[in-house]
C-alpha cells in the first residue's frame, strides 16, 4: 500500500504540474500535505513538517542563492562576463566550448557544493549562450554533469565524507576510485549525450543575459576572471587551511570558509571591483540586486516545495521501509547498494539524504560480507544521483534557470542524471572485477 501511495503521489504531483499547469510550489504542498495524510502522519504534525521541510532546505541554500544570483547578476550587468565568454572562446574555440566547458565543471566542481557551483557557472554558460546564439541545454549540460558527478562521488562533499567515515573507508583511496570512476561519467552524460539535445528550444533565464556594452568600457580580463572566480579560489583555500593551521586560527578558517561566508565576501569584493570601482554608483549597484532576488524568487519557493515532499518522506518513515524491502533482495551488495539509494533518491528528492539514508541501511552487510568500503561509499554515491525528477531540487533549477517545459526537462536533466548514475555503476563494477 505504501508504494502504491507514493506511486500516486508522484503521479498527481507530475499533472498538476504538467497538465493542470498549477504553480509547482503550490503543487508541492498540496500534494505533500496529502501524502502525508495517506501515509499515517497525524493531522496536527503535518504543518510541523512543512515547515520543518522548508527550513531543512532553505535554511542551507537561502544565502548561497541569494548571494550567488547577486554576484552572478553583477558579473552580467558590469560585462565581466561577456570578457570571460570572449577569452573563453579565444582558448577552446567556439567548436570546443562545450568540453571547455565541462573541465572547468570538474574543476570547480571537486571543492564547491552543487548549488554553489551551479549559481556561479550559469552565468558563464549564459553569457556564452547570448553572445554567440548557441542552445543553452546542448552548452550547459556538460558543465552541469561535471558538478553533479562530482557532488556524487567525490570528497570533501558531504554525502562522500560521512559515508567514508560511517564505512571506516579510506579517504584518499576513496578520491582516487571516485574520480577515476567520475571522468567516464561525465563524458558520456555531458558532451556525448547533449550532442542528442541541441534541438531543445528552451528560454533561458534574462538574469544573467550581458548587455551590449562598448569593448573599452568593460572590466578588465584580470579583474573580470579574479572577481568571478574568487569564490571557487577562496573554498578551495580554506579547504587545504584546516591541514594546515590549529587553535584559534582553525576556528577563523572555519568561520570564513564556510560557503555562506565565502559569498559574501565574494559579494563585498565584486561591489567595488565590478561596481563602485568602475565609476558605478551605489544606486545602479542595489538596482542590480534588487533585480536579482526579484528573478530568483520563483526558483526559491520552488525548491521550498520540493523540501516539503522530501521531509514528509522522511517524516512517514517511507524511504527506510523501502530500504528494508530491498535489503531481502538476493543480490550482491554494490548492486544492492546502487539500487536502494537510486529508489530512496527517487522518493525523497535529495542526493545527500537518499545516500546517507542508504549508508544507515547497508552498514550491517557491508561488515558481514566484506565488501569493499570505498567501492560501496562510490556505489551509493552513484545511485544517489539516479532518478531525479519533480522533487530534486537540482531538477528545478535546471528546469527555471534554462526555460525547458517539465518535459524537455526530463529529457535532457534527468536522462543526464540516469547516464551518469548507470557509469557510475559501471565503472564501480569494473574496479571491483579488478581489484
Amino acid at each position: 500500500m505504501t508504494f502504491l501511495i507514493i506511486l500516486l503521489s508522484l503521479a498527481g504531483l507530475i499533472v498538476l504540474i504538467s497538465y493542470f499547469r498549477v504553480n509547482a510550489f503550490l503543487s508541492f504542498l498540496l500534494i505533500s500535505i496529502a501524502t502525508g495524510l495517506a501515509l499515517g502522519i497525524a493531522p496536527d504534525s503535518i504543518i510541523k513538517s512543512v515547515e520543518k521541510g522548508i527550513g531543512g532546505i532553505m535554511g542551507s541554500l537561502t544565502l548561497i542563492l541569494v548571494l550567488g544570483a547577486m554576484l552572478g547578476k553583477l558579473v552580467a550587468e558590469s560585462g565581466a562576463a561577456d570578457r570571460i565568454a570572449a577569452v573563453m572562446v579565444r582558448i577552446f574555440g567556439e567548436k570546443y566550448m562545450r568540453w571547455g566547458l565541462t573541465v572547468t565543471g570538474f574543476i570547480v566542481g571537486i571543492p564547491l557544493f552543487y548549488g554553489v557551483g551551479f549559481v556561479l557557472l550559469v552565468p558563464l554558460i549564459f553569457s556564452i549562450v547570448y553572445k554567440y546564439r548557441l542552445p543553452a541545454v546542448y552548452i550547459g549540460l556538460p558543465m552541469l554533469s561535471a558538478l553533479s558527478v562530482t557532488h556524487g562521488f567525490i570528497p570533501p562533499h558531504p554525502s562522500p565524507v560521512a559515508l567514508v567515515t560511517l564505512f571506516n573507508a579510506d579517504m584518499g583511496v576513496t578520491l582516487i576510485y571516485g574520480l577515476i570512476i567520475a571522468v567516464p561519467a561525465i563524458i558520456l552524460g555531458g558532451p556525448v549525450f547533449s550532442k542528442s539535445l541541441i534541438g531543445i528550444q528552451g528560454a533561458p533565464s534574462a538574469l544573467f543575459q550581458p548587455h551590449e556594452t562598448e569593448q573599452n568600457n568593460l572590466p578588465g580580463t584580470a579583474n573580470s576572471f579574479i572577481t568571478a572566480l574568487f569564490p571557487v579560489f577562496a573554498l578551495i583555500l580554506f579547504t587545504i587551511l584546516p591541514y594546515l593551521v590549529s587553535g584559534e586560527a582553525l576556528k577563523v578558517v572555519h568561520f570564513l570558509g564556510n560557503p555562506s561566508m565565502v559569498m559574501i565576501l565574494a559579494l563585498l569584493l565584486a561591489s567595488y571591483t565590478l561596481g563602485l570601482g568602475q565609476g558605478k554608483s551605489m544606486t545602479w549597484l542595489m538596482k542590480v540586486y534588487e533585480d536579482a532576488v526579484k528573478d530568483i524568487a520563483m526558483i526559491l519557493l520552488i525548491i521550498a516545495g520540493s523540501g516539503i515532499f522530501k521531509q514528509v518522506m522522511e517524516d512517514s518513515g517511507v524511504s527506510l521501509q523501502i530500504a528494508a524491502s530491498l535489503q531481502e533482495l538476493h543480490v550482491h551488495p554494490l548492486l544492492l547498494a546502487w539500487i536502494i539509494t537510486a529508489v530512496i533518491r527517487g522518493c525523497v528528492g535529495s542526493a545527500t539524504v537518499a545516500a546517507l539514508t542508504a549508508g544507515g541501511v547497508l552498514l550491517p552487510l557491508v561488515t558481514s560480507s566484506g565488501t569493499d568500503p570505498n567501492l560501496m561509499v562510490l556505489a551509493i554515491g552513484a545511485g544517489s544521483l539516479m532518478f531525479s525528477h519533480v522533487n530534486d531540487s537540482g531538477f528545478w533549477l535546471f528546469k527555471e534557470y534554462f526555460g525547458l517545459s517539465v518535459k524537455d526537462t526530463f529529457r535532457s536533466w534527468s536522462v543526464m542524471e540516469a547516464i551518469v548514475s548507470v557509469a557510475g555503476l559501471t565503472g564501480v563494477w569494473a574496479l571491483h572485477l579488478l581489484t
